[in-house]
């Protein structure tokens, strides 16, 4: 984007102008007094009581109550490799929606690398001053092995919410959708559209979640994936292996053929003659923004319940509905890690603000509902307690 793009009066650079974020001090500095006990001398001794016993870093620093939200530009929005400076707005943002529904304090890490050697590396480097690392826009498939890695090396949570997030809030609003139609997870046929980083994530969540793996049909741009593709390799190979029980080929028509449920999360467009496929009372989670996958008026033509990515239809998809309560819960708890059952016990909660007023257009909760982070940040500490990953 060139300067000339840019409109100093549009509300939108207006208010992105000197950007979203500040730092603030907890603390009083108007004295003398004050600058002793906050920096030096007094400071001196927090140190060295941290240095004898580093678990006093959580109740001494901003430790217990801070994530990192980590990027490296290559898979922003719907805007694709547009590198780290580009991304720092989705990341700022990020961080504001962590202070203002979960008050948990967040910095945005943008690197300029997008070695999976070198991301690792410097997140293990910088996990001492965090509580959490929120991994964003990290491109299919690097950001499994980075998340991998980092889960592996790091005893705080490690979070990559383009994954998650989404799966978690799409379980949520299966849950409720199923419950209103008065169906079962486990009897849903359900056709997903895309295996790329929330493709994967969905998938996995929606099994733990309840549904049968073998009523599931996973689609990426070459179409059905199953046993007969013999070039698949990593994520792909593993969802050929627990997924596509009658063994289907084809297209994502012949995914959605008789299938209760569409989850879109590739971009890429579907026919209004596929969805006439599906089952009748069917269900369509359309996630691609600012285009579905299918416009949700053509969907409801065919099914009872239309979700999309996008705030102006209802039901929005939204991740901000899962990540602040999650890591508010997880810090909360000192979580070691995030685990299936908290993630699980997030889309449980999400559902649970909603379940006593269902209809067909409200699903899930508003993004702006204050019940929402209390109820999921509760429901993941107890599930990390539960989990043994929990230190407090």
């Amino acid at each position: 984007m060139s300067s000339s793009t840019v409109d100093p009066a549009d509300p939108v650079f207006l208010l992105h102008r000197g950007g979203k974020m500040a730092v603030t001090s907890t603390v009083p500095l108007t004295s003398r007094e004050d600058l002793s006990l906050a920096y030096t001398p007094g400071v001196a001794r927090v140190c060295e009581a941290i240095a004898a016993d580093p678990s006093l870093v959580d109740e001494y620093t901003w430790v217990s109550h801070t994530v990192a939200v980590v990027t490296d530009g290559s898979a922003v929005l719907g805007l694709g490799n547009i590198g780290p400076r580009a991304a720092l707005p989705v990341m700022e943002g990020k961080a504001v929606l962590f202070k203002q529904f979960a008050g948990v304090d967040a910095v945005p890490v943008c690197l300029d690398t997008q070695d999976v050697d070198e991301i690792v590396a410097v997140v293990r480097a910088l996990a001492p001053s965090f509580g959490g690392i929120n991994l964003e826009d990290i491109s299919a498939p690097r950001c499994f092995e980075v998340e991998r890695r980092l889960d592996e090396a790091l005893d705080i949570p490690v979070f990559h919410d383009d994954q998650h997030g989404t799966a978690i809030v799409v379980l949520a609003a299966l849950r409720n959708a199923a419950t209103l139609l008065n169906r079962k997870l486990g009897d849903l046929r359900v056709a997903v559209s895309g295996a790329g980083a929330a493709g994967v994530a969905v998938t996995k969540m929606l099994v733990a979640g309840g549904v049968n793996p073998d009523q599931v049909v996973v689609c990426d741009s070459r179409g059905i994936i199953g046993r007969h593709r013999t070039e698949l390799t990593g994520t792909k190979a593993e969802l050929a292996e627990i997924t596509n029980a009658d063994g289907r080929r084809g297209d994502i028509t012949e995914a959605l053929r008789d299938a209760d449920v569409l989850i879109g999360v590739s971009g890429g467009q579907i026919p209004e003659s596929a969805v006439a496929g599906m089952a009748p009372g069917g269900i369509v989670f359309a996630l691609a923004n600012p285009t579905p996958e299918v416009h949700p008026e053509v969907a409801a033509r065919h099914v009872a319940v239309v979700a999309t990515g996008r705030s102006d239809y209802p039901n929005q998809i939204n991740n901000v509905l899962a990540f602040p309560g999650v890591f508010r819960g997880a810090l909360d708890a000192g979580a070691t890690r995030i685990t299936e059952a908290m993630k699980v016990a997030a889309a449980d909660a999400i559902a649970g603000v909603v379940a006593e007023s269902l209809t067909a257009d409200a699903i899930v909760p508003s993004p702006l509902d204050p019940r929402v982070a209390p109820a999921v940040a509760a429901a993941v500490a107890e599930a990390a307690r539960r989990d043994g990953v929990a230190r407090r």
